[in-house]
């Protein structure tokens, strides 16, 4: 395997982990079970914005939160990262 393909695996990876997070919080609040606070959620969330936007978006959690506005933030300067790196800009 490539060093690129494994950093696409990597990240891919990262998503699903962030994806995973949000619906397990979510399937937790619905069980007033124990939650996973807000900042590790949003942490997550920097590292896998993919991830964690579909998983709002797919299970309506956090939505309304407005710290949770990050989040949108955090994938476009994904998208910019990416766009660097494909030019040759970083």
């Amino acid at each position: 395997m490539t060093p690129v393909l494994a950093a696409i695996a990597v990240y891919l990876l990262i998503n699903a982990v962030a994806f995973f997070a949000y619906y397990r919080d979510k399937r937790s609040a619905k069980r007033s079970a124990w939650r996973t606070p807000e900042k590790t959620l949003l942490v997550i969330a920097l590292f896998g914005p993919f991830g964690a936007f579909g998983a709002m978006h797919a299970f309506r959690h956090k939505t309304q939160k407005p710290l949770f506005r990050l989040v949108p933030f955090f994938l476009c300067l994904h998208l910019v990262l990416a766009a660097a790196l494909i030019t040759g800009l970083v």
